[in-house]
């Protein structure tokens, strides 16, 4: 039985509204509707209580980097209504696994991981909306030291085509992270373009996934739609053991 507690609540109740005002304030420098952006709680490191406490707030949109930690929290909060995001780079040998619980996958960068994704879809019966993660480093390839994954934007209509081979994928749009030390905004005005020439092909492929705790702003004015928020919501925390 999980037990929350009331200074948790009221603490992680607190990030959310502030957080929210962040959006708000952004949404009105750059001309949007707040309602275009969701906001999707990243928990990695954070216990299923706590997805608990985002839930009885109305926060629905769950993400998680790791298998080891999403597979086990989705199975404690199943009886909530939940959307679980797959935001961290997807090894093959965990696909089965995350074709169980993932609403939406967004770090498809090979086709490969589309293919084997594909296939534990359909065994496990499951639709997923798949984005494709696009690697914003300009003077890096997905593979390198120091990048943060991705295909080259230039192959994201190739990958999205591979994804939408598959019968139980839809390819829903694209995701990226700021390069370490570049200017976001810049790199997400890259992301957004990227994103536009997605959606000529697939006009179904809306979400752009981009901004986080620390550039939310940047990414709210470059068009996101959809914020991984996770210290600002919920602190830093100690890793979970096991």
């Amino acid at each position: 039985m999980s037990h929350t507690d009331p200074e948790r609540v009221e603490q992680v109740r607190a990030n959310l509204r502030a957080a929210r005002s962040r959006i708000e304030a952004a949404c009105t420098d750059s001309g949007r509707d707040p309602e275009e952006v969701s906001l999707i709680a990243v928990t990695k490191t954070c216990p299923a209580d706590d997805v608990r406490i985002l839930a009885s707030l109305g926060v629905t949109d769950v993400g998680e980097n790791r298998d080891q930690e999403a597979a086990p929290k989705a199975e404690q909060t199943a009886d909530l209504d939940l959307n679980w995001h797959f935001v961290g780079q997807l090894q093959s040998n965990k696909a089965r696994s995350v074709a169980r619980y993932a609403d939406y996958v967004h770090s498809v960068d090979r086709a490969k991981i589309a293919r084997t994704l594909g296939e534990r879809a359909a065994a496990a019966e499951r639709d997923i909306t798949c984005l494709v993660q696009v690697n914003l480093d300009e003077d890096s390839r997905a593979g390198v030291i120091g990048s943060r994954g991705g295909v080259d934007p230039s192959d994201t209509l190739e990958l999205a085509d591979r994804v939408e081979e598959q019968e139980r994928l839809s390819i829903g749009g694209v995701m990226a992270v700021a390069p370490i030390g570049g200017d976001p905004s810049q790199a997400f005005a890259r992301l957004y373009e990227v994103a536009c020439r997605l959606r000529d092909r697939y006009p179904r492929a809306t979400v752009i996934s981009a901004g986080m705790s620390g550039d939310l702003e940047a990414a709210i004015e470059r068009g996101a739609t959809h914020l991984r928020i996770g210290t600002a919501l919920l602190g830093e925390r100690e890793p979970i053991v096991g």
